[in-house]
Formats: structure tokens, C-alpha cells, sequence
């Protein structure tokens, strides 16, 4: 699964590469993002492609409770064309988290030790995720989520954990996101375990188990 990742490269340097245009006044320098929170989104409708801020977890737009949002946090790419939940976004919202790594857990006796997976030379990632709308009666606006699509693992993250995040390609960012594009066999074809040679795993501190903790010592390598 994909149930922790960061964000801590500025806002505007992520909208610059992804072709963006920032909508959003997130700065960015997020470094433990957890289920709930608002992240950075990258979007396309038309011929705009623009980055803003919808909350982690996805609400379907029937949905009667928003605490379904904590549950729909990762769709699987296995299914996600005919369940019930993920299908309709699958087909007409799309959208890429775009992260600088993601984080998983080993349990080492009562202990969880975290890792962070990244790629080795620091790019970001393009995680494929699914978006909806949700009318909150409550504040009678639209509340906008996502959920990150995974996938069985590769070789590297196998011994970690039995799903990874599913990892866009630069050259299928545009063809995950056009909002006109339907064929579930071709969005399909791009949900694939990421190649294992771009990305490392590093042992960090377990402040990263608090989600109150943020900041640049939560992603430091320590000797596990």
C-alpha cells in the first residue's frame, strides 16, 4: 500500500515540471503526509493542466458518510476498472501525485522500523492516482479527494511490502490525465510495477511513525 508519503519540494518547482500551473497556496516542504491531509494534485481538464490541493482519501460523490475517505486511500490497479468505488474516476478523473518519496514499515519484534523509498537521483515521483467530488452538506461546497492507484511490487520493495505505489513514466504523464481518454484497456496497459533500478530504500528515524512530526530530520538515513 501507500499509506505515508512527502512532498518537500516547493510548489512552484513542481508545477514548472509538470508543466503546471499553480492553484494552489500550499508552499509546499511537507515531509509526512498522512491519510486526510491535504496534498498537491496535478490535474488536466481541457486543455489546462493546473496542480492544487485535494485531500488524501478518496469520497465518491453518493457517499452519505465522508469517513469513508480514511478507508479509500489506495485503490488497487487490479480492479480499479470494475469496482464500484474507484470505476467511474478511472474513466473521467484521473489525476498524478507527484512525491519525493513514500514511506513503508518493517515490524522488528514490537517495533516498526520506517523506510523511505525514493528515486536515487532525486526526482520526484509521478504516482497514478483517481479524484472525485463530494457536496459537503454541512459547509454546502465541494469537497475534491484522491486516492493513489498500487500495484504488486517490484523486486526492490518485495521484501518490504506485498503493494507499491503504481509510478507514472514521464512520457504516459499526459496520456494518464487526458480527461477525454476512456479505453480502460489502454489506461490499464500503464499500471505496471515501476522498474526497481531508479529507486532506493533508506532506514529513517521512527519520528516518522508520529504523523504530528514533520521536517527534514524525518527523511535523514539512519543505520538500521
Amino acid at each position: 500500500m501507500c499509506g505515508r508519503f512527502t512532498q518537500q519540494r516547493p510548489t512552484a518547482e513542481l508545477a514548472e515540471l509538470f508543466g503546471a500551473e499553480p492553484l494552489t497556496d500550499d508552499p509546499g516542504g511537507h515531509f509526512n503526509l498522512a491519510p486526510t491531509d491535504p496534498a498537491s494534485v496535478v490535474v488536466e481538464r481541457g486543455d489546462r493542466r493546473a496542480i492544487t490541493t485535494y485531500a488524501w482519501g478518496l469520497i465518491q460523490p453518493w457517499a452519505k458518510d465522508p469517513r469513508v475517505a480514511s478507508r479509500q486511500i489506495n485503490a488497487r490497479a487490479e480492479t480499479v476498472a470494475t469496482s464500484g468505488a474507484f470505476r467511474d474516476s478511472f474513466r473521467r478523473r484521473r489525476c498524478i501525485v507527484p512525491v519525493d518519496g513514500f514511506y513503508e514499515w518493517r515490524r522488528d519484534g514490537a517495533a516498526r522500523q520506517p523506510f523511505l523509498i525514493r528515486r536515487d537521483d532525486g526526482a520526484p515521483m509521478a504516482l497514478a492516482g483517481l479524484w472525485s467530488g463530494w457536496r459537503d452538506p454541512a459547509i454546502d461546497a465541494v469537497r475534491r479527494t484522491f486516492t493513489i492507484l498500487t500495484i504488486t511490487p517490484n523486486a526492490l520493495i518485495a521484501p518490504l511490502h506485498d503493494r507499491m505505489p503504481v509510478i507514472l513514466e514521464p512520457a504516459d504523464w499526459s496520456l494518464w490525465l487526458d480527461p477525454t481518454l476512456e479505453d480502460v484497456g489502454e489506461l490499464q496497459g500503464l499500471l505496471q510495477p515501476a522498474p526497481a533500478d531508479p529507486l532506493e530504500i533508506l532506514a529513517v528515524s521512527d519520528l516518522v511513525n508520529n504523523v504530528r512530526n514533520d521536517g527534514p530530520e524525518l527523511i535523514r538515513p539512519i543505520h538500521a
